[in-house]
This record gives C-alpha cells, sequence and structure tokens, in this order.
C-alpha cells in the first residue's frame, strides 16, 4: 500500500493499524495525517509507547496521557479514580482520534487498559469509547518489556491462564476492528544486496547467500574504519563504558552543559527519561558525538555525526564539524510535550549525545550512514533487525560479531504478518471498489462527527508562555528537510508526491536562499554531465542571467533542460 493510499484510508475515520518495513515511511504518513487533522480543527492526542519514541514525535507516553502510569492492571476503584481526575478526564473527552507510535513495544495488557479507560471517560461502549485510534510500529521490531503480570479485573483481558506478549493479542485489537495499512515503498535502504538480506529475516527465509553478504562486513578490531562511526551494542554497560573510556582519553578541557526544564514536574521528568541527550552533557574538543534532533535551519537531522573542534568564545556552545565537512554552532534546542494546541512540558538542551557507542534500543528510528555493531550478545528478538536495518547500506556496516539470535524474528510475528499483509490488501482493494465520491462522503462524514472544520484552517499555534515561536513550514522547507536527509531528486519527488522538475524548482531555490551550497550538488550531478562541465559553464557565460534556452540552443539539444538545470545549481548562477 502506497502512503497515499494509506491517508486516504485514515482520513475516513477508520481505526487503522498503520505498519511496513523501516524506512518505508510510518511516521512521514502519520505526521501528514496530523496535519490534515489540525487543519480541519479536529483535535488529535499523539502518544507513543515509550519515552524516547514520544520525544521524536513532541507528545507524551500513552501511559502518561491515559493516567494508568506504571500500572500493570486496573481495578475498578483504579479505573473510576483515573476516570475522575480532571485533567486525564478533560484531554480524553477532548480527543477526536489517538495516534499511539511504536505500538510494538505496548504490551497488550496496556492496550486493554487505555481502552477501557477511554470508555470509562467518554462514558460510552463503543471500542477506546468512539476515539479513532491510530496504532503506529512494526512487530518485527523491538518488542514489549515483560514485566510481572496480576491478574486484571474482570472483563479487562482474557483469563485463559496464558499470558500473550504482543498488543495484537488484546481483546482491545480484536473490538476496535482496526484496518491494517501496510506500507510497501521503501525511503532508506537503497542498497538492493542489503535490502534483500533485511527482507529475508524479515520473512524467515534467511538463506547461506544472505549469510555471506552479512559474513562479508565481519571485520577484525585493527581494522576498522578510520572514520568514527558509532557502535552499536545490545546492552548499557558497554555503551557507557566505551563512551566514559573515549572521552577520558581526551586531553582537552570540559565543558558542561546542564538541561533546563519548565512545565509539569511529572511531564518534565518523563521528556527527560526520554530525551536521547543526557542531563548532563560533558564534552570535549575531539569527542565523537551524535546530533539527537531535528535541525533543518542547520542542516543536521536526528542521527547525524560529526566530532567536537572547538567552543564558541563566549557562549561556550560546541562547534561541530559535521561528517561531510560542514561546521555548525550546536545551540540548545526545545523538546515538548504539546497538548491541544498548548505545551505543557519542554526541556531544552544541547542536542547531542556521546556518539562512540549507542544501545540498539536507543538506535530504534535513527537513519545511520555508517554503524559498527557489536552484535554477539543480543538476546531478543527483532534486536538484531533493528540494527542492522538503521543503516542504509551495507558498506556501512562493520560488525565485530554476531550470534544466531540476530537473524531471527518472532514465530508469533512472523504469522501475524502473514495476515497483516492479507488484510492491508483486503483494505487496499474495498476502498479501490469504492467510488471517489463515496470516499470524499466518509471523510466529510468524519470530519462532522467530530466537531472539525471542512474549510482548511491555519494550524493552531502553541499557547504556553514559554513556547517557542515557530516558523510557518512551507513546501521548499519541506524539500530541504529531505535532502538533508542524503535523498535525491527522484526520491524526495515520491515521497511528496510532485513532479522531479518542481523539487528541482525548490533546490534552486534553496540555493538563492543560501540553504543549500552550490559544491553540494555535486552528488546529484550525472557523470556525463560533470565531464562537460567546462563547456557548459562556458554557454552559460555568454548568455545573460544564466537562461536555459539560450544554453539549450547553443548546445544543440545535446543535453536535456533537466540536466542543464543540475549543472547551473552545481556551478552556481553567473
Amino acid at each position: 500500500m502506497t502512503q497515499t493510499q494509506a491517508l486516504t484510508i485514515l482520513k475516513t475515520g477508520a481505526n487503522v493499524f498503520l505498519t511496513g518495513e523501516p524506512g518505508a515511511g510510518k511516521t512521514y504518513t502519520i505526521n501528514d495525517y496530523v496535519q490534515y487533522l489540525r487543519e480541519h480543527e479536529i483535535e488529535v492526542a499523539i502518544t507513543a509507547s515509550t519515552g524516547i519514541a514520544a520525544t521524536h514525535i513532541g507528545g507524551m507516553t500513552i501511559h502518561s496521557w491515559s493516567g494508568i502510569g506504571i500500572k500493570n492492571n486496573l481495578s475498578a476503584y483504579d479505573l473510576d479514580k483515573i476516570a475522575s481526575t480532571e485533567y486525564v478526564s478533560k484531554r480524553i473527552k477532548k480527543a477526536k482520534v489517538l495516534v499511539i507510535d511504536e505500538v510494538s513495544m505496548l504490551s497488550p495488557q496496556t492496550l486493554s487498559m487505555v481502552e477501557a479507560v477511554c470508555r470509562e471517560v467518554k462514558q460510552s461502549h463503543e471500542p477506546f469509547g468512539g476515539i479513532q485510534v491510530v496504532l503506529v510500529g512494526d512487530f518485527f521490531q523491538l518488542p514489549p518489556i515483560m514485566k510481572n503480570i496480576q491478574t486484571p479485573v474482570e472483563d479487562l483481558f482474557n483469563n485463559d491462564g496464558s499470558i500473550p506478549r504482543f498488543a495484537y493479542d488484546s481483546p482491545a485489537w480484536s473490538k476496535a476492528k482496526f484496518l491494517t495499512c501496510y506500507l510497501t515503498d521503501q525511503y532508506r535502504q537503497s542498497d538492493n544486496d542489503f535490502l534483500a538480506v533485511l527482507q529475508a529475516i524479515r520473512g524467515n527465509s534467511f538463506e547461506e547467500w544472505h549469510l555471506e553478504q552479512i559474513q562479508k562486513r565481519v571485520v577484525e578490531p585493527k581494522d576498522l574504519p578510520t572514520r568514527k562511526a558509532p557502535k552499536l551494542f545490545s546492552h548499557n554497560v558497554h555503551v557507557d563504558r566505551v563512551n566514559d573510556e573515549m572521552l577520558g582519553k581526551l586531553n582537552t578541557e570540559s565543558e558542561i552543559f546542564q538541561m533546563d526544564g519548565q512545565g509539569k514536574s511529572a511531564l518534565v521528568e518523563a521528556l527527560k527519561k526520554g530525551c536521547l541527550s543526557p542531563e548532563t552533557l560533558c564534552l570535549k574538543v575531539g569527542a565523537q558525538v551524535m546530533c539527537t534532533k531535528n535541525s533543518p535551519r542547520e542542516g543536521f537531522v536526528n542521527g547525524t555525526l560529526g566530532e567536537v573542534i572547538a567552543f564558541e568564545t563566549g557562549t561556550r556552545l560546541p562547534v561541530v564539524r559535521l561528517r561531510d565537512g560542514r561546521r555548525v554552532t550546536i545551540e540548545k534546542m526545545d523538546w515538548n510535550v504539546e497538548e491541544n494546541g498548548a505545551i505543557k512540558a519542554r526541556i531544552k538542551q544541547v542536542p547531542l549525545r556521546l556518539a562512540w557507542a549507542i544501545t540498539i534500543h536507543k538506535s530504534q528510528g535513527m537513519s545511520l550512514d555508517e554503524a559498527i555493531m557489536d552484535l554477539r550478545s543480543v538476546f531478543e528478538y527483532g534486536q538484531g533487525y533493528v540494527a542492522l536495518s538503521r543503516v542504509r547500506t551495507l558498506d556501512g556496516l562493520h560488525l565485530l560479531g554476531f550470534n544466531e539470535r540476530v537473524f531471527q524474528v518472532h514465530p508469533d510475528v512472523l504469522e501475524k504478518d502473514i495476515s497483516f499483509r492479507q488484510s492491508s490488501v483486503d483494505a487496499e482493494d474495498y476502498f479501490a471498489d469504492m467510488s471517489e465520491s463515496e470516499v470524499k462522503k466518509m471523510q466529510t462524514d468524519f470530519i462532522l462527527a467530530s466537531g472539525g472544520n471542512l474549510q482548511t484552517v491555519k494550524v493552531a499555534k502553541a499557547t504556553a508562555d514559554f513556547a517557542p515561536k515557530k516558523k510557518k513550514g512551507d513546501t521548499t522547507n519541506e524539500t530541504l528537510t529531505f535532502w538533508q536527509e542524503g535523498k535525491d531528486i527522484k526520491t524526495i519527488a515520491k515521497i511528496r508526491q510532485l513532479t522531479t522538475g518542481t523539487i528541482l524548482s525548490h533546490l534552486e531555490k534553496l540555493a538563492d536562499l543560501g540553504e543549500i551550497k552550490n559544491e553540494d550538488f555535486a552528488r546529484i550531478v550525472p557523470e556525463k554531465i560533470k565531464k562537460v562541465l567546462p563547456i557548459i559553464a562556458k554557454a552559460f557565460s555568454k548568455t545573460k542571467k544564466g537562461g536555459l534556452t539560450p544554453v539549450f540552443k547553443s548546445l544543440k539539444g545535446k543535453y536535456s533542460y533537466d540536466e542543464l538545470r543540475l549543472a547551473r545549481l552545481f556551478l552556481g548562477k553567473n
């Protein structure tokens, strides 16, 4: 299923399970849907199963949002107390759509408790109290951590003596009748051999050829790349040891950056716990670091690697040389919890963490150009798959070792995935058989039933006193974000469902604004054009204002207009 087809279904108000392989565009799709809801003034609650995932999406954990906290079960008293809590009741009553990200790490007990709370607050017998629920995630990735489960209240869980593990095992899942939208396009991995390996792990069809591709990437410690790629480990103790040891070896002065927090203390603490940047960040010149947040303006994203090369005089902010050679001063940035357009809590920290090493768990959701992995201690289904799928190509993968568990996925998930794929095909066929007017009516009815506005309106700004002012993003800035992620023109056009000509226009505008340097366009200029750049440059020098048509004619049509535009981007306009 494509992103467009999934959005069409989401807009009808159906309960949806949005899934797909890593890099299939789940986050991009859900962000599009959230934007659509806000433009139509429909209240949407954005949550995630873990604090780390919640900070990525600017929401709160589903445990905090629903008021269940750390509970493993609910008594009748607990349920009544939560529903009577004013701030919990208020936000659930307002919500018309509930998004839960990283659902693979959500236990079935938690999903059932959330469903029960929603029904109780809404005073409705409908699943989740009639709220549209959108679950986002991939069950082949990290599963929920199993805790001691006590016997739940009557009617809350199945009581067959077994302890289910995955969210889809919850009775709440079947009650809600989720439609599956299984995204099938791939936007992260561009290496076909590597993609085949990942798909083989996912399909339990891992064979000798796939193993050979992985074995080729095993290196001895003495042969590790000289470029400083992050190391991924399965346990925190290994990560902390490596980072502390490497920082201690640097004979430079330390600079300490302390995290600031504002808002409700419980939410601030949740943000701190989920933030990839530490509460106390110690840096030195020479430290290998990883950016922990996206900054389109400065040209880095969550996962961008670099090295601290200096500290600014006065502010003492770190100056980082990114892997592409650019020098960027990293200023403090915000992580917020928003609710109904208002910021309830905010933390502020330099968006960096030491990056000699990182855990597989914290790498989930990242895209890395290169990584060194020690997968010899992988112990959980999905850990190896998550680690391997962080990098874009086999060339970017350097393995210190691995065990058999790396290539294993949970057998229950493997079986369930077959039904998810078929359910997605069924949903796709069902909506394909409907007329455009029928689908549009369903979407209109959902807007009206949700108390929304049929006309598109500007998204309401956050109202907290300490809310940062946000620049309204435009279509050009969206293209810039994808460009900075390393995507080429065709990929950006496909994701954004625009023509390559439109994307070229965006890049030209960004070059004029100085957002992209002319030399950065070298990676998209075809080799055949690079060979004749002096000829093309001479032709441009003879025209006024760098016009394309005179150049096209003077070169007798040997090169297309798009090829000439690419050359002009690289050369810079006269």
